[in-house]
């Protein structure tokens, strides 16, 4: 089991050098520069399924940020699930491993330490296949909108 000194960890999956996708990790980092609290610790990742147990295991309380592709969603739209209404997102649903969900209950089965508080916030994004370093266009303007929005989550969240 891992043990940390930190209560939350904030987690963001993706690739950076896949457009859109990489919008997770980058808010990730954009928030940890502008956050100083050491209950937290901010983390980036581009695994999925049984490997998300070994980065997440001895936290009280995960934050897992990902991207999503809906059918009606509009780029830029922020969801937030937990565990008990989730919606597989990017890296958190893999057709070469188990899903997320999968994943939590095998954990749970076989001991390992997982989170009482898991939070999927699920980012709506447009290009995930495309190599490039920028988003697109409607995701690159409501950057700041989103960052402020997690950011918003968190401080709320440690209020309760």
């Amino acid at each position: 089991m891992v043990s940390n000194n930190k209560n939350i960890l904030v987690l963001g999956l993706g690739s950076e050098i896949l457009m859109d996708d990489g919008i997770c990790p980058k808010l990730v980092k954009f928030l940890q520069k502008k956050y100083h609290d050491k209950q937290i610790k901010f983390e980036t990742s581009s695994v999925g399924g049984l490997d998300i147990l070994e980065l997440i295991q001895g936290y009280q309380t995960v934050i897992l940020i990902d991207s999503i592709k809906t059918r009606n969603g509009k780029p830029g739209d922020v969801y937030f699930f937990t565990l008990s209404d989730f919606k597989e997102t990017l890296h958190l649903s893999n057709i070469h491993d188990v899903s997320f969900l999968t994943a939590i209950k095998m954990g749970i089965e076989i001991g390992i330490n997982i989170p009482e508080n898991i939070t999927i916030i699920a980012i709506e994004i447009v290009e995930d296949t495309v190599f490039g370093n920028s988003f697109t266009g409607e995701l690159n303007e409501k950057f700041q909108e989103i960052a402020q929005s997690i950011e918003n989550f968190i401080i709320q969240f440690q209020k309760n």
